[in-house]
């Protein structure tokens, strides 16, 4: 396996339950299983090969680059292809999915297409992010089948296909030929150790109901128009980002990709933050039919926060909210960038702003057509309660600052809309409690007044960062969409022409706020910088379209998607120095301000957006 590819040279594949990355040399540097947020059994990505890692590719001294590559349309079925002078071969990558199940699975199927081509599968199994090394045994089923199994920790990795020679310290490795026509499969599965031996999976089967499966999720995408491609290839990707038990959704896949290359800006984002995962669905529900994953959603939301004053933002798959941040000191992390983190100590943190996007989430879906639920609007009017009570307060904001905690203005704002949305929803019930919602409303109007009294710098004509401050925070960006002020309101406008001024790069790009090298002079309390961050960038583009500015708004969003990788894969960051991918990746933040940015671009005329009264909250 040759040493890390920049971060835009992996291409994720998925199946709702976990995702694995794989390189343009046919290597698997990262694979969780059975979940996403399940310790990795491969981690070369943020160590070596020691660490865990599986490829297959053309038999070859040294590692040889992919041709092309390219997803089967609408999903997350990899195909890469080798043009060599002695044959042609295709490697199909999928981690298999159907209506039924999402087994913990890799299937990977190589198909010689032309002439005679050497296979070589190399594969470490190195479980617990590479801190176990189970010996690979060969069994022999009652059917004769040759298998290998790794056991560990309570779990066992059965790997099928063409006979591996068993190495040390869970290395293994078989070689085949194939000629034109010719094909054979791979598959690693995961298993409870005790359960019954599952059964050597049908490679073809697998791969046939996978490609149903995507093509059923594609079907659901409606908006037409230019940018139709790719919002059906960042709706794939956020597909593969909603966890298929539970329907709710993780941030990332990865764990520790560096905001910097060499610095400490790394983090674990396998988890799911209720900011991240309801913005996802209010993106979805703008793409298109989306009804079933805003239910299921909802039904995990309700569940897993249960009493409103416990709210944490954001929680583990299996609804836990344990997320204590650790270093793993034995991996050196990805080209050298420590430390390699799991669990995320911004868990307990206050962001205010995290229920406003909750309850936009859930108006959306009501609006869309989503049945109202007894159970989900007790959970609203505690949630309204909570941010009652802690509005007055700094926090940690939308980018979860390790430095003090401050009023940031975008925390300010997404607490109105927190209050807001949720008497737009209750007053819908007929037995509403009228005095409940009066209340809230007087609430909410006087936050909308401080907020414009201590949150905007007239001489600026902007909204700054924090109460106080004159630095910008590009967070603001979102600002014409939440309501609080019309998009074509001089404060709105101002704002965002501050923020191009101040924050963009010279090609355009959004940074989110200004670093220092020095720690101390930093809001977020970290050393070093960080790349320009692409969900900003395509709030930038959405908030032009949104203020009547059209062709500039194309012109950016046009310029973000030549910034995808090479099958359309977005990161957290972009360095424009380097023309380097940052952060963990695939994004979900990334890609569904892409379908924002998209569907803001590609509607008849500007959406239409709640406007606040004179004095008092929007529409009340």
């Amino acid at each position: 396996m040759p040493v890390p590819l920049p971060i835009e040279g992996y291409a994720p594949i998925g199946n709702g339950r976990s995702a694995a990355l794989v390189d343009l040399h046919g290597a698997i540097p990262w694979l969780c299983l059975p979940e996403f947020d399940s310790p990795a059994v491969f981690a070369a990505l943020v160590g070596d090969r020691r660490h865990g890692y599986w490829s297959l590719s053309p038999a070859s001294a040294q590692p040889l680059p992919v041709t092309h590559r390219a997803y089967r349309s609408g999903g997350l079925v990899l195909d890469q292809v080798w043009e060599l002078p002695e044959g042609t071969l295709q490697v199909t990558e999928f981690m298999p999915a159907s209506a039924a199940e999402r087994p913990a699975q890799v299937i990977r199927i190589a198909r010689c297409l032309r002439g005679r081509v050497g296979v070589t599968s190399r594969i470490v199994v190195a479980p617990d992010y590479g801190r176990a090394h189970p010996a690979l045994r060969e069994v022999t089923g009652p059917d004769g089948v040759r298998r290998f199994a790794a056991e560990y920790q309570g779990a066992t990795l059965w790997l099928d296909g063409v006979a591996h020679r068993s190495r040390r310290r869970g290395a293994a490795v078989a070689e085949t030929v194939l000629t034109a026509g010719q094909q054979t499969a791979y598959a690693l599965t995961w298993q409870n150790v005790g359960a019954s031996v599952p059964p050597v999976p049908d490679p073809g089967q697998a791969l046939a109901a996978t490609l149903r499966e995507w093509a059923d999720w594609s079907a659901n995408v409606t908006c037409t128009g230019h940018y139709r491609d790719a919002v059906l290839g960042s709706v794939a990707v956020l597909g593969s980002l909603i966890h298929h038990p539970t329907g709710t959704v993780i941030a990332a896949p990865t764990t520790s990709l560096p905001e910097e290359i060499g610095g400490e800006r790394n983090w674990d984002y396998r988890y799911a933050w209720l900011r991240d995962s309801a913005l996802t669905i209010r993106e979805l529900l703008r793409a298109g039919h989306f009804l079933e994953q805003a239910r299921a959603w909802r039904t995990w939301l309700v569940d897993t926060i249960g009493d409103p004053t416990t709210a944490r933002i954001m929680y583990r798959l299996d609804g836990s909210s344990e997320l204590t941040e650790t270093v793993l000191d034995h991996l050196p992390g990805y080209q050298g960038s420590r430390p390699v983190r799991i669990g995320n100590g911004a868990a307990c943190q206050l962001q205010l702003d995290v229920f406003g996007y909750v309850v936009d989430a859930l108006l959306a879906a009501e609006d869309a057509g989503l049945e109202p639920d007894p159970s989900a609007d007790a959970l609203l009017l505690g949630l309204a309660e909570l941010v009652v009570a802690t509005a007055h307060k700094p926090d940690r904001g939308i980018w979860e600052i390790r430095g003090p905690e401050r009023h940031f203005t975008h925390s300010k704002i997404m607490a109105w809309v927190a209050i807001d949305r949720t008497v737009r929803l209750l007053e819908r019930r007929p037995d509403h409690d009228r005095a409940a919602l009066a209340r809230l409303r007087g609430v909410a109007a006087l936050l909308h007044t401080d907020i414009l009294a201590r949150g905007y710098d007239e001489e600026r004509n902007a909204f700054t960062q924090s109460y106080g401050s004159r630095e910008l925070d590009a967070s603001l960006l979102f600002l014409p969409q939440t309501g609080f002020l019309p998009p074509d309101d001089k404060r709105v406008i101002g704002t965002i022409e501050a923020i191009q001024r101040e924050l963009a790069t010279y090609d355009g790009l959004v940074l989110r706020y200004r670093t220092q090298q020095d720690a101390d002079a930093n809001v977020d309390g970290l050393a070093g910088e960080e790349g320009a961050f692409f969900a900003c960038s395509f709030w930038l583009a959405s908030a032009l379209a949104l203020i009547d500015r059209t062709d500039e708004a194309r012109e950016r969003m046009d310029a973000l998607l030549a910034l995808r990788n090479d099958v359309g894969i977005l990161a957290e960051e972009y360095d424009p120095g380097s023309g380097r991918q940052l952060g963990n990746t695939p994004q979900g933040l990334s890609h569904l301000a892409l379908v924002n940015a998209a569907v803001t671009l590609g509607a008849p005329s500007a959406p239409a957006l709640p406007s606040p009264r004179t004095g008092a909250v929007a529409s009340l």
